[in-house]
């Protein structure tokens, strides 16, 4: 559409897109351009990479990025929005179905971790740079909004169960979550190397989740009652 201007020129009336899915038949690349920043992000940081690096990645330009996302936060926003929270709310589902039994709550967060691990295995790489190490850039967003129900209401559960007699007394509840995690993330993102060290290919998700799981078992039960000594 143009205007007829009085010396004869036309002026395009065309108004600028705003970033966001291409009109038309243009296929999304939403997904595949967040594929392109996590890689991005896991291999140098948030911090360190930039839009191009990213668009690189993606095999596309940086106008095109730029088109979808409009800046870098915007983009990270968008992998919080799009990729992180979704997993905690998956993590959610699991606490929920598992009502009062403390032992189908570990088993089921254990589960449900490994579950993740394998169909994002940018997870825990992407958690040891961006929450863990000084300056990541995802630290302060976890500690305000992404982490600010599961931790708690994990513990509430733990406690309410140490109150009915059903979990070791000597157990803290808030450092048995921080130990699922331990022992669930951790070994994740440092397989490469200890897959090295011991030779352990053979070793997959089913293997470390059977191996937390028994490793868990009984250290989560109520001590022993001791046997009177035989006179």
């Amino acid at each position: 559409m143009t205007t007829q201007l009085p010396t004869g020129r036309r002026k395009s009336t065309t108004r600028k897109r705003a970033p966001g899915r291409p009109r038309g038949e243009s296929p999304d690349l939403r997904p595949r351009l967040l594929d392109a920043a996590i890689a991005c992000f896991v291999r140098t940081g948030i911090a360190a990479t930039s839009l191009r690096a990213i668009a690189t990645e993606a095999g596309v330009t940086p106008a095109l990025l730029h088109y979808y996302f409009g800046s870098k936060e915007q983009l990270v926003d968008a992998l919080v929005e799009e990729r992180i929270l979704p997993v905690m709310g998956e993590m959610r589902e699991v606490m929920m179905r598992s009502g009062d039994d403390v032992a189908a709550l570990v088993a089921g967060f254990v589960g449900k971790m490994s579950e993740l691990v394998a169909r994002h295995p940018w997870w825990p790489p992407l958690w040891v740079r961006e929450v863990l190490c000084e300056g990541g850039m995802l630290r302060e967003l976890l500690v305000t909004r992404i982490a600010t129900t599961l931790p708690q209401q994990m513990t509430q559960r733990f406690a309410a169960a140490q109150a009915r007699g059903e979990l070791n007394p000597d157990l803290d509840p808030r450092l048995l979550f921080v130990s699922l995690i331990g022992l669930t993330l951790f070994p994740a993102a440092g397989a490469p190397i200890w897959r090295r060290i011991f030779d352990a290919n053979d070793l997959d998700g089913d293997a470390q989740r059977l191996h937390t799981i028994a490793l868990l078992d009984r250290g989560l039960a109520l001590p022993q009652p001791k046997l009177p000594e035989r006179t």
